[in-house]
């Protein structure tokens, strides 16, 4: 970039003047930095096309001696007038060379810009994998392929059939064990069960009508009359009613 510098006794024609001139050297000079850079990527483009004719030549080459090499075993003999077509249909195509190694060029070069992504995304599922592997899921899925198997293995096609025509009672019977109700109770009733059996259990008679005198036992059994007639219903084919909620 050039300066000026401008005495203080200069007038202000002057300093306009001298301001306008360093504006357009600046232009000049970054006009000039354009031209060069664009002079030396038209460089280096034609000495990536002179390398790649220098690397092509000698293959060119023994094509061609190939080729003249198999044209000598044809009958009936390669004339001069032959050659002349040949070269002059060659030279007819040398756009298409051009375009065809262009291409190639262009596939070279994405092949090295997405090198670096492909490695990454490799790296990344190979972690991937391993830390699947550490927490067990390979594992488990191997697992889960061994019963499965034995599933198929166990089950014949008639059981297929009908485990698909009641699967939407199953689901649904599964569904109804499963609600948060229920599983509480359940557990409830395991934790007491465990607690209750560490305490030693008064099994004389004394000791029963004590605890049939117990409310909480009276309902239970209660409970399980009612469990017991159900299921009784259930094996002679009558229907049981319903129980009422309170």
């Amino acid at each position: 970039m050039v300066e000026f510098s401008v005495k203080s006794n200069g007038t202000d024609a002057t300093a306009e003047v001298l301001a306008e001139l360093s504006r357009k050297l600046d232009a000049l000079s970054a006009q000039i930095s354009q031209l060069n850079e664009q002079l030396q990527a038209a460089e280096r483009e034609r000495r990536a096309h002179e390398e790649l004719l220098h690397d092509l030549s000698p293959i060119a080459k023994r094509l061609f001696q190939q080729a003249v090499d198999e044209l000598d075993a044809v009958q009936p003999p390669l004339t001069g007038e032959d050659l002349v077509r040949l070269l002059r249909r060659l030279l007819r195509s040398v756009r298409a060379l051009e375009g065809a190694l262009e291409q190639l060029e262009s596939l070279s070069d994405l092949a090295s810009i997405s090198a670096p992504i492909t490695r990454e995304a490799f790296d990344k599922a190979v972690a991937l994998f391993a830390e699947l592997e550490r927490k067990g899921y390979f594992a488990f899925a191997k697992g889960s392929l061994r019963i499965l198997d034995n599933i198929v293995t166990s089950f014949t096609e008639d059981d297929v059939r009908q485990l698909g025509d009641n699967i939407v009672l199953i689901l649904r019977t599964v569904k109804a064990m499963t609600q948060p109700e229920v599983m509480q109770f359940l557990n409830r009733t395991v934790i007491s069960v465990e607690q209750e059996a560490e305490q030693p259990v008064d099994i004389s008679l004394r000791g029963l009508l004590a605890q049939i005198r117990d409310p909480n036992v009276r309902r239970g059994l209660a409970l399980v009359m009612r469990t017991l007639r159900t299921i009784g219903a259930q094996a002679s084919g009558a229907q049981p009613p319903l129980p009422r909620r309170a």
